[in-house]
């Protein structure tokens, strides 16, 4: 099946041109990543073949968060492709964030070639000769993870790792492609393609690998391919198939009763729902249960989108960077229904009290964090289920507050009311400006916080907030690829700190044409390490108090075609987005901040004096209650 000869033999291809045509085959519209020597092959073939674009980025991180903004807005696979040694490093935080938030990404990863393995290979990362093998390190940030030793395994290996990435719970898949491996040339059964051209699937796989005594796995009767980690499929959870009548008879029957039965007695509800929402395309699925239940609807930090911001039922954003009335809420209800959340900390800060006092039901593929009556298998198909088990009774929520938001602590001197935009005003103008069929990535610190505490998601496109590791510059990446990916307008709201790190992917944006507004809150320091140091442990530290930056003026230097604003009030901020709104391309916006600016976090509101918050109110129970939330 696999020829190493000099001169191609007819009705071969190379293994790369079979890989590239298998990616269009998945409905793979964009590859993401850097080049180099040992990738080189698959970024040829991807451009002779033609059907998926390759979209060079500036660094490898950025590569995957490119691919990950890609599946969050597509609900596609997304594709990143980087070369050996530091190329194949600097994929690790963009993958453990895929694999903590359950994003599906497949990594395809350069090697030296097979001959030089273990001989002092540039680059060597092969585990021979004294090398260290990657394998150990993509191993636990990955549902799958293999050595594709030869041409022959790939056709078993690919397969496999498309379908680890996309089950639940989703995440990367990573193969590992040695150089002569991606040049070898195939022929694959039935047909003789020309050199380039797209080629015909696989042979169907087995049922499943024989194990080997040392770990590794083979097809029944062929030969035992390199090593493969793959992430063992947690008893609990079902696994992702499609919504239908029988995967709904799929659905644990006794599990599916109890759970209803539980909401079928409750007066008062409230619903916390996740970004499993959107992973399972459930919004309307979510919507109809609750008004089914009568039920308020209060959402995770990074899962704005999944309801309606401006429905008279949604209460709020749960958790540290929250709403009060969510906690109201919660105390008033008999039972809180989790839906697509397992309600990680950042989702459950300040609420663990009330929490502990309610009844609490979970439907989600993966066990929660709190304890619950749960039900796992596809969401969708479990919402279905239970809504089918209740009275079909459409009625409104009991009266409450809605998400008002708290009051911050803005700055100390009317020098720096002068100078610098608040964040209120500065969101505002954001949402006086954003489309709506938009998405928009928030990226980490103050700046993050306000955002998801101020501005209402869109109501036809992603709020995606990347909290599985929380990395700063994330959204750089990520919202390029949403807008390669689906054409619409993008927003990226992100600190100096954020920008410093990955800001340079403007470049990108630019090569690129990417249809990528973005909007740096520029407070000239690591504000939220700064609050931290001087809240938690006694004082500032000059650390992270910076100089003044222009960015605006030197963004603007650097990238003559790009439409820059240095902001200096909250108009100019809405003036800039909406002329933004109407270009085929990206555009910037930069605006001071005043670092002394205290964002709506529960951890920073007990060394605060706001006043006027439900949170804050001069009660006795708030007023016990004033205590520290600790989150990182």
């Amino acid at each position: 099946m696999t020829t190493t000869s000099d001169e191609p033999e007819a009705g071969t291809v190379r293994l790369v041109d079979h890989v590239a045509g298998e990616l269009a085959r998945a409905g793979v519209t964009h590859v993401f990543g850097v080049g180099g020597a040992n990738i080189e092959d698959l970024y040829d073939a991807v451009h002779r073949g033609g059907t998926v674009r390759g979209v060079v980025a500036k660094h490898e991180f950025s590569a995957v968060t490119m691919a990950d903004g890609y599946a969050r807005t597509t609900g596609r696979l997304g594709v990143v492709a980087a070369t050996s040694g530091g190329g194949a490093m600097n994929l690790v935080p963009g993958l453990a964030e895929a694999y903590a938030s359950r994003v599906p990404v497949l990594a395809l990863v350069g090697q030296p070639p097979t001959g030089q393995d273990g001989r002092g290979a540039f680059q060597d990362t092969s585990g021979k000769g004294d090398s260290f093998d990657a394998r150990e390190v993509f191993g636990p940030i990955s549902r799958f993870c293999a050595r594709v030793e030869d041409a022959d395994s790939l056709m078993e290996l690919l397969p496999r790792a498309l379908a680890a990435a996309q089950a639940d719970p989703r995440g990367p898949a990573v193969l590992l492609l040695p150089k002569d491996v991606q040049q070898a040339r195939i022929r694959l059964p039935g047909r003789a393609p020309a050199p380039g051209e797209p080629t015909s699937p696989p042979a169907p796989a087995s049922d499943g690998p024989a194990s080997a005594p040392d770990g590794r796995t083979s097809a029944p009767g062929g030969p035992i391919p390199a090593p493969a980690h793959e992430s063992p499929k947690p008893e609990w959870a079902e696994p992702s198939i499609p919504a239908s009548a029988e995967s709904t008879a799929r659905l644990d029957g006794a599990a599916l009763a109890n759970v209803s039965d539980i909401l079928r007695r409750a007066d008062r509800i409230l619903v916390i729902a996740g970004e499993g929402v959107a992973a399972a395309d459930a919004r309307t699925e979510l919507a109809e249960l609750a008004r089914n239940l009568g039920a308020w609807v209060a959402v995770t930090p990074d899962a704005k989108d999944v309801f309606d911001n401006r429905d008279p039922r949604f209460a709020g954003v749960a958790g540290v960077m929250g709403h009060a009335n969510v906690e109201d809420c919660l105390r008033r209800a008999d039972v809180c229904l989790l839906v697509g959340t397992r309600l990680p900390l950042l989702a459950r800060g300040g609420l663990e009290r009330a929490l502990a006092a309610t009844e609490v039901v979970c439907l989600d593929p993966e066990r929660p964090f709190v304890s619950a009556a749960a039900l796992g298998g596809h969401l969708r198909d479990a919402l279905r289920a239970v809504t089918a088990r209740l009275p079909k009774r459409p009625h409104d929520c009991p009266e409450h507050a809605g998400p008002l938001p708290t009051v911050m602590a803005g700055p100390a001197s009317s020098t720096a009311r002068e100078r610098t935009v608040p964040y209120p005003q500065a969101v505002a103008a954001v949402a006086a400006a954003l489309p709506q069929d938009a998405h928009v990535f928030v990226d980490a610190g103050n700046a993050g916080a306000a955002a998801i505490h101020l501005l209402p998601a869109p109501r036809h496109g992603r709020f995606v907030v990347a909290l599985g590791m929380g990395g700063m510059g994330y959204t750089f990446g990520a919202g390029i690829g949403a807008a390669l990916a689906t054409g619409r307008r993008t927003y990226v709201l992100a600190g100096d700190g954020s920008f410093f790190m990955h800001g340079m992917e403007v470049h990108t944006a630019v090569e690129y044409a990417a249809p990528v507004t973005f909007v740096i809150f520029n407070n000239n320091a690591h504000a939220m390490c700064a609050m931290r140091e001087e809240f938690l442990q006694g004082g500032v530290r000059v650390d992270d108090l910076f100089g003044r930056t222009d960015i605006a003026a030197g963004v603007a230097a650097a990238f003559p075609s790009l439409d820059v604003t240095g902001a200096e009030n909250a108009t100019q901020l809405r003036d800039a987005l909406l002329r933004g709104n109407t270009g085929i391309g990206p555009a910037f916006v930069a605006l001071d901040c005043d670092p002394q600016e205290v964002p709506p976090f529960v951890p920073f509101q007990p060394f605060t004096e706001a006043t006027g918050s439900p949170r804050n109110a001069d009660s006795k129970e708030n007023s016990d209650e004033r205590r520290v939330v600790h989150v990182g």
